[in-house]
C-alpha cells in the first residue's frame, strides 16, 4: 500500500462515508475536529442532489458538526454551474426533476424553471435536469419525457443507481434516469462522479495541487473511479456500497482502503505527528 503522506486537501463524499440516512457514522465529530485541528481544507462533494448546501449544513449541525456552505459542493450545484457556463441562463428554460438541491441552484443562477406539462412551443424546456427525487411521480416523468421528445437536452446530476440509507441500500437517481432513457431512447449527460467535472470544481475551490489532494468515498464506480479519472489519489471506506471484494474484482481501485472514518482520523493524526 502506498504511504499515506503529502496530503494538503480533501474531497469527501457524504452518504455512506459520514452517515447512513440520518444515522451518523461512528467517529464523525472526532473526524471533523481532526480536520480543523490540522487546518486541512476540505470540500464535502456529494452526488446526492436532493438537498441544498444550506440543508446539508443544518443536517451536519444536528450531528454535532459545524461546516460552512462554501465547504459543500453537491452534484446539483455542480450541474447548475456547469450549465451556466454553456447556456445563457436568461434565455434558457429548464425542467427539473429532484428535490430543492436540484432546482434551487438552477434558479439561483438565473435559469427559468418550467412546470408540469408546460410543453407547448413557447413553454417547453431547453434542458431536462434530473436529480434524486423522493417524490417522483407519473406527471414528473411524463413532463420530462415530453420535453425530451421535443428536443430538450438531457442532464443527470449523477448516475448512482443505488443509495445507502439507514434502512439499507435503495434505488438512486440512476434508476430515474434509466426510466426516462427507456421511455425516450435518449442517454443523459452525467455531471457528478465518476465524471471528473465535480472533482475539478472542488479542486478549484480548494486551490490545492492535484498531487496533494485526495478523495474519500465509499463507492468504487463513482467516488474512486472519479478520482482515477481526475488524476488524484483516493481512500475508500467500507461503510457504504462497495466492499473489499469489489476492489479485488476491478482493474482500478483506491490508493487506500480502510474500515471507516475513525481509521482516517487516526491516519491523519499520525501523519501530523
Amino acid at each position: 500500500m502506498q504511504a499515506f503522506t503529502d496530503i494538503r486537501a480533501l474531497i469527501i463524499d457524504m452518504d455512506g462515508v459520514l452517515w447512513h440516512g440520518d444515522q451518523p457514522q461512528a467517529g464523525l465529530t472526532d473526524f471533523f475536529e481532526t480536520l480543523r485541528d490540522l487546518a486541512l481544507p476540505f470540500i464535502l462533494a456529494t452526488n446526492n442532489a436532493s438537498m441544498t448546501a444550506e440543508q446539508y449544513v443544518a443536517k451536519l449541525a444536528k450531528m454535532g458538526v459545524t461546516v460552512a456552505e462554501r465547504e459543500i459542493l453537491t452534484s446539483g450545484m455542480a450541474t447548475a454551474l456547469y450549465l451556466s457556463q454553456r447556456y445563457d441562463p436568461q434565455t434558457t428554460r429548464a425542467y427539473a426533476i429532484g428535490g430543492t438541491g436540484t432546482w434551487k441552484p438552477l434558479q439561483d443562477l438565473g435559469f427559468t424553471l418550467t412546470g408540469l406539462y408546460e410543453t407547448g412551443p413557447d413553454q417547453h424546456a431547453h434542458l431536462v435536469v434530473c436529480g434524486m427525487d423522493r417524490e417522483i411521480s407519473w406527471d414528473k416523468l411524463a413532463t420530462a419525457t415530453l420535453n425530451l421528445r421535443a428536443g430538450a437536452h438531457f442532464i443527470g446530476t449523477n448516475g448512482d443507481i443505488s443509495l445507502p440509507t439507514e434502512h439499507g441500500i435503495t434505488h438512486g437517481n440512476g434508476a430515474i434516469l434509466a426510466a426516462l432513457t427507456a421511455a425516450t431512447g435518449i442517454q443523459p449527460m452525467i455531471i457528478g462522479k465518476p465524471e471528473p467535472i465535480i472533482y475539478r470544481q472542488a479542486i478549484e475551490l480548494l486551490g490545492a495541487p492535484l498531487a496533494q489532494t485526495i478523495a474519500i468515498g465509499d463507492r468504487l464506480d463513482t467516488d474512486i473511479l472519479g478520482a482515477v479519472r481526475t488524476g488524484i489519489r483516493s481512500l475508500m471506506v467500507l461503510t457504504g456500497v462497495s466492499s473489499a471484494k469489489d476492489v479485488e474484482a476491478t482493474d482500478y481501485g483506491p490508493t487506500w482502503v480502510v474500515p471507516d472514518i475513525r481509521d482516517v482520523t487516526r491516519m491523519l493524526r499520525e501523519l501530523a505527528a
